[in-house]
């Protein structure tokens, strides 16, 4: 049961980033569209930072991003983590004109059954995004996902380790 909900989220996640809109201009090309791929293929040049490739530049971006604790059974962002929350948007409005997204990855300890679980990383993943579009980060860069208890970062059975895993961590895609 618990790799069936795994693989059905992956397989979401997937489908959602996958599946863009096309342009309504087909067999036209421009200068213009052909820089914009030609940024693509070769990396993010320009803003503050120029970086040869994209490779680069994400794990530059990834490097400033900080995960988001979250309490016990809870969604809500807490008070010590708004400060986190405000260096991730500004990170990630730092490279709104980069061919990047962010997945939003949502966690949890592993009390709870798996759909609760599944469920609970999921409206952790809602709240840091209401959290970024809020800030400015733009909601069509942002894909979420829940991994639930799946993902562990610590696996002792203490409380701290528990805490440790009860978190919204990112990914940077291009």
């Amino acid at each position: 049961m618990k790799k069936s909900l795994v693989f059905g989220s992956l397989v979401a996640a997937l489908l959602m980033v996958g599946c863009s809109q096309k342009s309504g201009n087909v067999g036209t090309s421009s200068a213009q569209d052909s820089t914009a791929n030609q940024g693509v293929s070769q990396g993010y040049v320009g803003g503050r930072d120029n970086f040869v490739n994209l490779e680069e530049r994400i794990q530059y971006v990834e490097g400033g991003l900080q995960n988001v604790f979250f309490n016990f059974d809870q969604f809500v962002i807490r008070a010590d983590m708004q400060n986190v929350v405000d260096n991730d948007a500004n990170v990630l409005k730092d490279v709104s004109a980069a061919p990047l997204s962010v997945r939003v990855e949502g966690n949890t300890d592993e009390w709870g059954t798996d759909e609760y679980n599944y469920a609970l990383g999921l409206k952790r993943a809602v709240a840091v995004k209401e959290a970024l579009v809020a800030k400015g980060v733009s909601e069509s860069k942002i894909v979420l996902v829940s991994y639930g208890e799946s993902k562990p970062t610590c696996t002792q059975k203490t409380r701290e380790c528990w805490a440790e895993n009860r978190k919204v961590t990112f990914k940077m895609l291009p």
